[in-house]
């Protein structure tokens, strides 16, 4: 289901009970891919893509808050997008909220 806000939409990502700590689940929102992780109980979500190779980041390993891309191993905060080797590179992060049981993510 989504929600209009403005020029952004809330949609709905997954239930809370979908993703354990340390797992990530991607979806696809129009064109993009959003990467949803839980990281002790609290959700995150940011740009699925690398970009460095355009490797799934939905698919890397999550290391506490570091996710690694599966191709490569470049490394990015999902908590913030940003890449904790080279801050020069980020990818884009989403606002999650969670309400009754569902998780949502804020598209722009």
């Amino acid at each position: 289901m989504r929600y209009t806000s403005g020029m952004s939409e809330w949609i709905n990502a997954a239930k809370t009970g979908e993703l354990k700590p340390g797992e990530a689940k991607i979806i696809n929102v129009g064109e993009r891919e959003i990467a949803l992780f839980n990281v002790d109980g609290q959700f995150h979500a940011i740009d699925n893509i690398c970009p460095h190779r355009g490797g799934s980041l939905g698919e890397g390993v999550l290391e506490g808050r570091i996710v690694i891309c599966p191709l490569h191993g470049w490394q990015f905060d999902v908590t913030t997008g940003q890449s904790p080797v080279m801050p020069v590179v980020s990818v884009d992060k989403f606002e999650v909220a969670v309400e009754s049981g569902d998780v949502k993510v804020k598209v722009n």
